[in-house]
Order: structure tokens, then C-alpha cells, then sequence
């Protein structure tokens, strides 16, 4: 499902830690390239999802929030009975809304990690359309 996004841009996938914890059952895994790295975490479904470019990073939900604004567009999260399906729409807020971050553009990504950082900051109710 990320497989053929993420290698179409020079990603390699490797496994991180696994294992069962006081929650059940988790795993690691992480796409790289060079100065990136995407990070996924998986328990019952797909969870945390970081974007890793240089020492910069970013979350899903910040990095498709600066992209797409307040209308939102992205898939992931989602909700699903098929724990797949967020790998699926994952895939898809990658193909369609990642761009920076898989193409390599560094200034790009910066510039959304900081407005990720400034909308992190605003208190949660506020974020709110």
C-alpha cells in the first residue's frame, strides 16, 4: 500500500522495535531516504505517523493541517473496520498532499514545520474551524 509511493521516491522500509506492551501488541516500521525518514507506529491499527526531514520533524495531522487548512481533504486518520485501510489512506495523503516531504524539498518542509509549530502552540479549542 506505501510500498509503491514511498520506493517511487527512493524509499527503503525497515522494521523498528515490536513487541507486546501494557497495551498489546505494537510495531515499528520507518521508510528512509537519505536525510528522511518516515516513522509509523502500529497497535490494533496504524497510529503515530512522523515525518522525519533532517532534524526537523512533523506529525501527520500538523503536516496535512498546514497543507490542506482548515477544510482538511486528507484521509488519514480515518476510521475504519479494516485495520488496512489506514495504510491505504495514508498512502493517499502521501501521493496526493506530501509532496515536500517526498520530492525533498527541504525549504518547503521547513516553512510547513514551522507553521505546524505555531499552530501546535494555539490552545485546542482555538484550533478549531
Amino acid at each position: 500500500m506505501l510500498d509503491p509511493v514511498m520506493k517511487e521516491h527512493g524509499f527503503t522500509f525497515l522494521e523498528g522495535p515490536a513487541g507486546r506492551g501494557s497495551g498489546g501488541s505494537f510495531a515499528t516500521g520507518f521508510y528512509v531516504s537519505a536525510n528522511r525518514k518516515l516513522e509509523m507506529h502500529y497497535r490494533f491499527s496504524l497510529g503515530l505517523v512522523t515525518y522525519h526531514f533532517e532534524e526537523i520533524c512533523i506529525d501527520h495531522e500538523s503536516y496535512m493541517r498546514v497543507v490542506l487548512g482548515s477544510k482538511g481533504g486528507n484521509k488519514y486518520p480515518g476510521f475504519s473496520d479494516d485495520p488496512l485501510q489506514a495504510f491505504r489512506d495514508l498512502a493517499y495523503d502521501m501521493q496526493n498532499f506530501g509532496g515536500a516531504f517526498l520530492e525533498g524539498d527541504l525549504k518547503r518542509f521547513a516553512s510547513y514545520a514551522t507553521a505546524a509549530g505555531k499552530w501546535r502552540k494555539i490552545p485546542g479549542i482555538a484550533r478549531l474551524p
